[in-house]
């Protein structure tokens, strides 16, 4: 018997950190300590979160970057041969591997996900996309598919019977026709690693709700995020599932919260790589449903502290407070990033955790 993925453990809230296989992570600065996504600092800050006890660590799924001064997540590591290389560093942490379905075939999928699974021991996660950058999509000569969502369905279909089939099978699909399927190992966890899908649309939402575990999406206020929270229940309620909401998170933890202000401030505003936050946030204006339509105009300096996610400022208990209030919304979850991960995580597993086991969103 395997143990039970961390994000089915006990706490009424996970925590994992968010992009750190990526250069900036998702903060789009200048500043000298930006993240510059070494091997040497991922293997850092994993073993960092791992025994500070968050749940998981989620990569994204970065083929071009969005240029500027520092050609911003132009390096980032492919999410496979990532997880499986920090697998074998750490003990309990989920690892997950972010995919764009149509640039990876469901079968390498498959094997490579497994293969994971077996080196985690079951800690093995995957985060489905479906893409949204033209750009990205033409290094690989692949045009955007319309109805990507119809694509994954297919997709996730052909890896979980290729696990679970006793015999090779054919498959009669619209975006796949295989022939004589198969694929061994298949994952520890059955009928597969937990899924994950983020998406602000209803597509995706609608994908999420038959496929996927969790659901990560964002907010503008944490006064309204719950109607993110009710909606995908409300999906996944007609099919007879339970799906997780998760949210994203950018985090500046300082012991006062004027020098956690001020250094939001100073990177996300001040130091911000402007030519690459203009990039980005022209890219998923035009291309994703990925946050409310006035997010863009109200909330640059979001995009810039961590691509449009939720800030987190301020002090220990500030943020605690915050937390607790996302969780009162009805999330189980929350994703982080911040500048500098190897340097402003131990502060946070250091001083964060112990109080939200304090306020019972946390059991460890």
């Amino acid at each position: 018997m395997i143990k039970p993925h961390p994000l089915k453990g006990p706490s009424r809230l996970k925590l994992g950190v968010f992009s750190p296989n990526a250069d900036g992570g998702l903060a789009i600065t200048d500043v000298p300590e930006r993240w510059q996504a070494r091997w040497e600092d991922n293997l850092n800050a994993v073993q960092i979160a791992d025994r500070g006890g968050l749940d998981f660590f989620l990569p994204i799924a970065r083929w071009k970057g969005f240029g500027g001064k520092n050609r911003v997540r132009e390096w980032s590591f492919e999410t496979f041969t990532w997880a499986a290389g920090l697998a074998s560093v750490t003990e309990r942490i989920g690892l997950f591997m972010t995919v764009h379905v149509p640039l990876l075939h469901p079968l390498y999928a498959a094997k490579a996900l497994a293969t994971v699974d077996h080196i985690s021991g079951g800690r093995a996660g995957l985060n489905i996309v479906c893409g949204w950058n033209p750009k990205e999509f033409g290094m690989f000569g692949v045009p955007l598919v319309e109805k990507g969502y119809d694509q994954a369905d297919e997709w996730l279909e052909i890896m979980e019977r290729a696990y679970t089939s006793d015999a090779p099978f054919d498959y009669d699909g619209t975006y796949y026709k295989l022939k004589d399927v198969v694929s061994r190992p298949a994952s520890l966890q059955s009928p597969r690693p937990v899924t994950m899908n983020a998406a602000f649309g209803g597509p995706g939402r609608d994908f999420a709700a038959k496929n996927c575990e969790y659901l990560f999406t964002t907010f503008t206020e944490i006064s309204e995020a719950g109607k993110h929270v009710e909606d995908i229940r409300s999906r996944a309620d007609k099919l007879g599932r339970d799906v997780g909401a998760y949210t994203v998170c950018h985090v500046v933890c300082r012991e006062s919260q004027q020098e956690a202000e001020d250094y939001y401030e100073r990177y996300a505003v001040t130091m911000a790589d402007h030519a690459a936050v203009d990039a980005h946030m022209a890219g998923k204006k035009e291309f994703t449903q990925s946050h409310d339509k006035n997010a863009y105009d109200l909330y640059r300096k979001r995009f810039a502290g961590g691509a449009g996610g939720y800030p987190l400022i301020g002090t220990p208990e500030k943020i605690v407070e915050d937390m607790i209030a996302i969780a009162e919304q009805g999330y189980s979850g929350i994703a982080m990033s911040f500048v500098n991960y190897t340097y402003e995580l131990p502060f946070f597993c250091d001083r964060v955790m112990p109080l939200l086991r304090k306020a019972g969103l946390r059991v460890e």
